[in-house]
């Protein structure tokens, strides 16, 4: 199981029109994490987005269980990544999770990973569909959700 910790949640304006929800957490590579060479295996970015993703929702005082509870879940729709540098293992690393658009059926989660000398290692984002657990079909984000996020846009 990954290990987090949420470092901060900031609210940045880009221009007078626009604005998005970034959160911010930290994660410790771990041995099992990395391939022979000592590098991150390129399939566990994915997990650190997950760790940012769930992070960004609690902080926002919500949850995936919370969300499942009231009979929506949120399946992955799309997923890409972009490689930069290697993570290395022991390396702190900062998962930066930034929601640029207002949820409505979907959210996109836009990532960037640094290392502790800041420097940027990976990119990338997922998007995720709100579906109805009873109708199995996509629905609008839960107005709960939408109340403790529209501040920020």
């Amino acid at each position: 199981m990954l290990r987090s910790s949420i470092k901060k949640c900031i609210f940045r304006a880009i221009n007078s029109t626009a604005a998005m929800y970034i959160s911010e957490t930290t994660v410790r590579v771990r041995y099992a994490e990395t391939d022979k060479m000592g590098y991150v295996y390129y399939g566990n970015y994915t997990q650190y987005y997950e760790v940012g993703r769930v992070e960004a929702m609690r902080a926002l005082g919500t949850s995936y269980k919370e969300m499942e509870d009231n009979g929506v879940m949120l399946p992955v729709y799309t997923c890409s990544l972009k490689y930069m540098k290697p993570a290395l293992y022991d390396d702190l690393l900062l998962i930066k999770t930034i929601i640029k658009e207002l949820p409505t059926l979907k959210i996109t989660f836009d990532y960037e990973i640094y290392n502790e000398k800041n420097e940027l290692l990976n990119t990338g984002n997922t998007t995720l569909v709100f579906i109805n657990m009873e109708t199995n079909k996509p629905c609008r984000a839960p107005e709960s959700f939408i109340e403790r996020i529209k501040n920020y846009f």
